[in-house]
C-alpha cells in the first residue's frame, strides 16, 4: 500500500476494508518491535536499588500487563472504527477543540523522535569508539545525519510493507536474538555473583510500589496517542487487541527486566557502556540500535497522520519527510537529555486524554458517526482538564500513590458516567 497522494483527509475518515491487511501476528510483531528500546531498559534500571529484585519483577509484570492492556484496548477501538488517533480525538472532543490535543501530540512526537535520534547517535558513537574507528569529533554529526537519512528513506515507502515484509520477517527475529544473548550474558553474571543473593536482595527504599508501577506503565501509556494510526490497518478488532497486548507486554516485561538485571550485576551507571562490556555486546547493541529506528519511524509516521488531519493538502509522505528533516536538525542543536523531563511532563496530558477516550468510545458501535457532531464536547474537555490537574497534584502531593493510575481511574469513571446513552 502506497501513501495517499490525494488531498482528502484520510486521517479523519475510516480506512477502507480493502486496505486493512494486518492480522494478529502483524500487530504482535509491530508492538513487540516497538516495545524494545534502550530507553525502556534505562527506565527499568531506575527501579533498583530502590526496590529489591523480586519486588521489581513483580511490578514489571503487573505494570506491563496493565499498560499493554490499555494500549490494546485503544488499538481495538481504532481497528473497529477504522479511525486514526486524530479521528478518535475528534470523535471524543469535538471537531474544533480536537485540534489542540492533535497539535500537542505532534509536538511531543517531534520531541521523542529527536530524542530517539540522539539515543541512536550516542549508541553509534559508542560502538564506533569501542571498535577503534571514527574517533573524529565530527562523527556525532555524521551519525545524526546518517540516522536521519535512514528515517527519511523509510518514510517515502509504505508503512504496511515495512511492518509485514521487514519487521515481521527479518528485523524482529534479529532483535529477539540480541535480547536472548544479552539476557543470557547478564544472567551468567548474576549466577557468578550469587543468584540467590541478588534475587533476595532487599530494596533500599525511596520508591513506593505504586510509584514504581507508574514508572512501568509510563512506556505503554506513551504509545496511546499513536496506536490507532497502526491498528486501523487491522482486519478485525479482536486480533488487534490480542496481538497488540501480547506483543507489547512481552517487550515491556523483557526490556524492563533486562534493565533491572543489568543494574544489579554491573557497576556502570551508563547502560550503553554496560551492554558493550558484555561478550558479544557490540553486535547485540548494534541490532538494538537498528531496532530503535522503528521507534523513531513510528513516531514520525503517527506525526504525519496527525499533521495530515490538520493540513490534508499535504500527503502523509510529505508530512513524514518534513518532520524527519526537522527532527534531524533539532537533534544536531538541542541538548535533548536535559529536555527529557519536559517531554515526560508534556506526555502527562495524554494520560487523562485517553482516560476520556476509552470511556467515551469503548464498546460503542459506529464511532465514525460521532465525527462532526459537535465542535466542542464541553464535558469531555472539562474532564480532561481536571485529569491534567489531578495528574500533577498527585505527583506533587502524593508521589507514593503514583499519578497515572489515579488519573486514569478518575477520568475514565467521570467520562463514563457522563457518556450519552
Amino acid at each position: 500500500m502506497a501513501f495517499p497522494t490525494n488531498t482528502s483527509n484520510t486521517a479523519l475518515t475510516p480506512l477502507p476494508q480493502g486496505e486493512r491487511l494486518f492480522g494478529w501476528r502483524d500487530h504482535a510483531a509491530l508492538w513487540l518491535s516497538l516495545g524494545v528500546g534502550l530507553l525502556v531498559m534505562q527506565i527499568g534500571a531506575y527501579l533498583v536499588p530502590a526496590l529489591g529484585a523480586k519486588a521489581a519483577m513483580a511490578v514489571i509484570v503487573a505494570g506491563s500487563v496493565l499498560g499493554a492492556g490499555l494500549l490494546a484496548w485503544t488499538a481495538k477501538i481504532g481497528c473497529d472504527s477504522g479511525l486514526s488517533s486524530a479521528g478518535l480525538m475528534h470523535a471524543t472532543y469535538g471537531s474544533s477543540f480536537a485540534r489542540l490535543p492533535v497539535l500537542l501530540n505532534i509536538v511531543q512526537l517531534i520531541g521523542w523522535t529527536t530524542f530517539e535520534l540522539v539515543v541512536m547517535r550516542d549508541g553509534t558513537v559508542a560502538i564506533a569508539r569501542q571498535s577503534g574507528a571514527f574517533t573524529a569529533s565530527f562523527w556525532p554529526v555524521l551519525a545524526t545525519l546518517l540516522w536521519g537519512g535512514v528515517l527519511i528513506a523509510l518514510l517515502t515507502g509504505s508503512m504496511v510493507a515495512l511492518v509485514r515484509k521487514f519487521i515481521g520477517r527479518f528485523g524482529l527475529p534479529l532483535v529477539i536474538a540480541s535480547l536472548v544473548w544479552l539476557t543470557w550474558q547478564f544472567l551468567g553474571r548474576a549466577q557468578a555473583q550469587g543468584w540467590e543473593t541478588i534475587w533476595n536482595r532487599p530494596g533500599a527504599g525511596g520508591m513506593s510500589t505504586l510509584s514504581a508501577l507508574d514508572l512501568v506503565i509510563a512506556m505503554p501509556v506513551s504509545w496511546l496517542p499513536l496506536v490507532a494510526d497502526f491498528s486501523r490497518h487491522g482486519r478485525d478488532g479482536k486480533s488487534a487487541l490480542r496481538g497488540t497486548w501480547l506483543g507489547y507486554a512481552i517487550a515491556n516485561t523483557w526490556c524492563y527486566g533486562l534493565g533491572v538485571l543489568i543494574a544489579l550485576t554491573t557497576p556502570s551507571t551508563d547502560l550503553v557502556a554496560a551492554l558493550l562490556l558484555a561478550q558479544g555486546g557490540l553486535i547485540a547493541l548494534g541490532l538494538i540500535l537498528i531496532d530503535e529506528v522503528d521507534n523513531a519511524y513510528g513516531d514520525l509516521y503517527s506525526g504525519s497522520v496527525a499533521g495530515h488531519s490538520l493540513k490534508p493538502g499535504w500527503s502523509l509522505r510529505r508530512w513524514g519527510v518534513v518532520l524527519a528533516v526537522l527532527c534531524t536538525a533539532l537533534a544536531l542543536v538541542l541538548p535533548m537529555h536535559s529536555l527529557e523531563p519536559f517531554l515526560l511532563m508534556l506526555s502527562s496530558v495524554f494520560v487523562p486524554l485517553y482516560g476520556v477516550i476509552l470511556a467515551r468510545l469503548g464498546g460503542v458501535s459506529g464511532v465514525s458517526s460521532l465525527l462532526g457532531r459537535k465542535k466542542v464536547d464541553v464535558s469531555a474537555v472539562a474532564i480532561w482538564l481536571l485529569g491534567i490537574a489531578t495528574y500533577h497534584l498527585c505527583a506533587k502531593l502524593a508521589p507514593d500513590w503514583g499519578a497515572a493510575l489515579p488519573t486514569l481511574a478518575l477520568t475514565f469513571i467521570a467520562a463514563r458516567l457522563t457518556r450519552a446513552r
